[in-house]
């Protein structure tokens, strides 16, 4: 069979063609599909962007892994990311510019250091308007400024628990007396809002006469504990307002032997605060759910890029009124055993009241090592 020339490069230019069609299809922008997944196989990521490095963050790590991989979320072409923040509130700005600049973040779940920074409000809005879900985590915005910077928050009502916090320090010392707060940055939300629940309620009898900030670094963390100590030897309570603060006045009140005059309690339970707790060395422990917060969060995110409406207003059932963009992840309130002063009836009906016993066997549950 004769084929002429004309005909072979008729069909030759037709197939470059239909080439060049593809490559121009197969190169372009994702664009949803029908289910919300990310388009063309291509896989984006949901992440949690930390406000800082603690043991805190594991537990909530373990969380959004354990729903990514229940929620099915690789179906959809979505990865779970955690990202630890070494570097305050600018490493957080960095960051989501970054974000801005990849096509492949498809939402971002964000432990907020600073309620109020312009810079860092004005990143979050720019994600935000780009169309990444965006979602605060543990540590929320000035909601009374700034809510249009995210969709929601996930995590602790942080003036409750430090109410909470403050009622632990009134049952365990019923004359009074003086304390001091120990935080990591305390021009965070979760640290102005803890210490003014705990100021309310620790009650009357009570003087603050320390309130000290150590820009997340353990040593100052000790060190500001002995500085306390030193311009004010009659301190009777010695609080951790983050998690690694208390770990911190453990070894201090240690190295200074006044353990049998002082209570120290805090917010969280790092491993060495249970540890310090099972040796008699804290009297008590507020304690957040970053495990539920890292679940919640995933899940929330997923729902959102997915167009879950159900769960979205399973989660959020009242999003659209004042007040209705939070998911409280609820609070423990944990003591070395029975013989605790605190009882569950000194606390919120809301508040889960558990000895250290009963709190381990909870860690044991989801393979936890702290909360």
């Amino acid at each position: 069979m004769s084929v002429s020339l004309g005909g072979v490069l008729g069909r030759w230019s037709a197939l470059v063609a239909l080439l060049a069609v593809s490559v121009v299809v197969g190169c372009g922008e994702d664009q949803p599909s029908s289910d919300g997944s990310a388009s063309n196989g291509k896989t984006k990521r949901i992440i949690i962007l930390t406000n800082a490095v603690s043991p805190y963050w594991d537990a909530a790590d373990i969380g959004a892994q354990n729903a990514a991989k229940e929620l099915n979320v690789a179906d959809s072409n979505y990865t779970v990311t955690i990202e630890k923040n070494t570097k305050k509130t600018e490493g957080q700005v960095t960051q989501l510019k970054q974000y801005l600049g990849a096509a492949d973040v498809a939402a971002v779940a964000i432990s907020v250091t600073d309620p109020n920074n312009q810079q860092l409000m004005r990143a979050m809005k720019q994600l935000r308007d780009s169309g990444v879900v965006v979602v605060t985590i543990d540590s929320d915005v000035d909601r009374s400024k700034f809510s249009n910077t995210r969709f929601a928050y996930i995590g602790t009502d942080n003036v409750v628990g430090g109410k909470e916090l403050g009622q632990t320090v009134k049952g365990l010392l019923p004359n009074g007396g003086k304390y001091a707060t120990f935080v990591g940055i305390k021009s965070q939300g979760n640290a102005i809002e803890r210490n003014d629940g705990f100021d309310e309620g620790v009650g009357e009898k009570f003087t603050r006469v320390e309130n000290l900030g150590d820009d997340v670094d353990d040593n100052k963390a000790r060190k500001n504990v002995r500085d306390a100590y030193d311009r004010n030897n009659d301190i009777v309570a010695y609080v951790g307002i983050w998690s690694y603060n208390t770990p911190a006045i453990v070894d201090i009140v240690s190295e200074l032997k006044i353990q049998d005059k002082v209570k120290v309690v805090g917010f969280d339970a790092d491993p060495p605060s249970i540890v310090a707790m099972g040796e008699g060395k804290v009297d008590a422990m507020v304690v957040q759910n970053p495990y539920e917060m890292g679940y919640q969060s995933v899940r929330l995110m997923k729902a959102l890029l997915t167009d879950d409406t159900d769960t979205v207003n399973e989660m959020l059932p009242n999003h659209s009124e004042s007040g209705g963009d939070i998911y409280d992840t609820g609070l423990r309130v944990v003591v070395p055993d029975e013989n605790s002063p605190l009882k569950e009836s000194d606390f919120r009906k809301t508040t889960e009241f558990m000895t250290l016993k009963e709190f381990q066997s909870w860690l044991d549950k989801y393979a936890l090592t702290g909360s």
